[in-house]
């Protein structure tokens, strides 16, 4: 029944009993991001079928950071007011052109002119955040009301597809020393400035490098010292830093996302304007550390290697365990860092548009738990909780989606990308009554990278047995 699937071959290691109990409302939406710079800003050039493998994915308002020469105005080290839109539109106008037509664009940095000495790496020279926010204002007259006159040029997008969604700085916490409460005050400046030229647009606040502490250090100040408007709140979850950390102590680390997802709602209420606000993980992937240059690692100052488990079957074991958490604690996006990269990062390779597991993981749970199916998680028990992560959903039409990823690492103390240890889990969906028709798809080690995992047709019927070789993610759909 599918790679890793199973039609009872196994005695069962587990068991999950869903009940028709309803414990909350599931309604997240999958999507990605681009970072357009220098270094990755002719993906589109070098892949043109990169569109149909990025449409076909169906992402939700993908996230544009533009950084470096990604800034559409300035240049690093001098007091250049220029503007060229090269860079970021060869990664914009594409995504512009596909899927919900509607990126968020996060303004992640502000032209080098507006830092201490030229550069963009050290302290805002003004601190009222008055220039940042007429750079923001040009960038809503580019791409949604007509352009902008400057040095005796128009400057205008292509695209009849406007930017509705924006985001406010990229990770305050750890980018030019800003406090918490100067952020509240760029946050405010920058807003009405932006709604002054185009009423219509949305925003989203904070988008923390999320870390030990830094929700309690920063969302209260924001919380209550805000009083531009907030469509969203959003975070970033990475499990590492450093790739030698075990596939255990990665695991380990989705409980505390879930922790400082509930932290937000928590003072987001404290706040009337804020209280019905949701919260979006706009970046998300294993390790987040990078080759700053010459091969040293930018967490850790020693040799950097590639993370594998970002594209590797522990992959299928961890996002599925990640965007069933997040989504059961109310985060209703999560986004996947980066589309076009490594084997790290990466859904698909940046040199060639080769899919990777990751493509299908993400895929798949798009697909399989769309945001607008109205979905309710079902109660249930499971005689592996820790091993085993479950997601019994059921839909507005009464179809029923039952996701298991496994987890269960093999060697706790040693295991760096390890096999995982094989499961056949029986699901007993006894009282959930009759259905006519069902699926099995299972995303494994043995998954075709070309092609993706094969959706099985199953025979319903009141306990189903399903095999999963190792790391893996196992998703049962019932029709009625």
């Amino acid at each position: 029944m599918g790679s890793g699937g199973g039609g009872g071959s196994n005695p069962p290691t587990a068991t999950v009993t869903i009940s028709n109990g309803i414990t909350g409302h599931f309604s997240e939406a999958m999507s990605t991001s681009f970072q357009p710079a220098e270094w990755d800003f002719q993906f589109f050039t070098l892949n043109p079928s990169a569109t149909t493998t990025l449409g076909n994915l169906g992402p939700h308002h993908v996230r544009l950071q533009a950084v470096s020469q990604g800034v559409p105005q300035g240049s690093e080290g001098t007091t250049s007011t220029a503007w060229d839109f090269s860079v970021v539109d060869a990664i914009t106008q594409p995504v512009l052109g596909v899927g919900d037509h509607s990126p968020e664009f996060q303004i992640a940095k502000a032209p080098p002119y507006m830092y201490a000495s030229n550069d963009s790496s050290q302290l805002f020279q003004d601190l009222s955040f008055a220039p940042f926010a007429s750079y923001a204002q040009s960038l809503v007259r580019y791409y949604n009301t007509g352009g902008f006159m400057a040095n005796g040029q128009t400057y205008v997008s292509p695209s009849a597809n406007k930017i509705t969604w924006w985001g406010i700085y990229n990770e305050p916490n750890i980018n030019n020393g800003l406090t918490p409460s100067q952020y509240v005050d760029m946050y405010n400046a920058v807003v009405p400035a932006m709604q002054a030229i185009d009423p219509s647009i949305k925003f989203a606040a904070l988008e923390l490098a999320d870390f030990y502490g830094q929700v309690s250090a920063w969302v209260p100040t924001f919380v209550s010292g805000v009083t531009a408007h907030v469509d969203v709140m959003a975070t970033h979850f990475y499990s590492t830093c450093n790739q030698k950390d075990t596939d255990a102590t990665l695991f380990g680390t989705i409980p505390g996302f879930v922790t400082d997802v509930q932290a937000f709602y928590t003072n987001m209420a404290t706040n009337p304007a804020l209280a019905g606000v949701p919260v979006w993980v706009t970046e998300n992937n294993v390790n987040a550390d990078y080759d700053a240059g010459n091969g040293i690692s930018a967490c850790n100052g020693t040799a950097f290697v590639t993370d594998l488990r970002g594209s590797s079957p522990f992959f299928a074991a961890w996002r599925p365990y990640v965007f069933s958490q997040l989504g059961k604690a109310g985060v209703q996006a999560l986004y996947h860092w980066d589309f076009g990269a490594d084997q790290q990062f990466g859904e698909v390779a940046y040199n060639n548009d080769a899919l990777q597991l990751s493509y299908w993981v993400d895929y798949w749970l798009g697909q399989k738990f769309p945001a607008t199916a109205g979905s309710n998680v079902l109660f249930y028990t499971s005689t592996d909780a820790n091993d085993l992560e479950i997601l019994p959903v059921v839909n507005a039409d009464g179809s029923v989606v039952v996701m298991i990823a496994n987890h269960t690492v093999k060697n706790p103390s040693t295991d760096n990308n390890g096999p995982g240890v094989a499961q056949t889990v029986q699901v007993d969906v006894s009282a959930l009554g009759t259905f006519t028709s069902g699926t099995l798809l299972v995303i494994d080690s043995g998954t075709s990278l070309a092609t993706g995992p094969v959706s099985t047709p199953v025979t319903p019927a009141t306990k189903m047995t399903i095999d999963l070789n190792g790391y893996s993610v196992g998703i049962l759909s019932l029709n009625p």
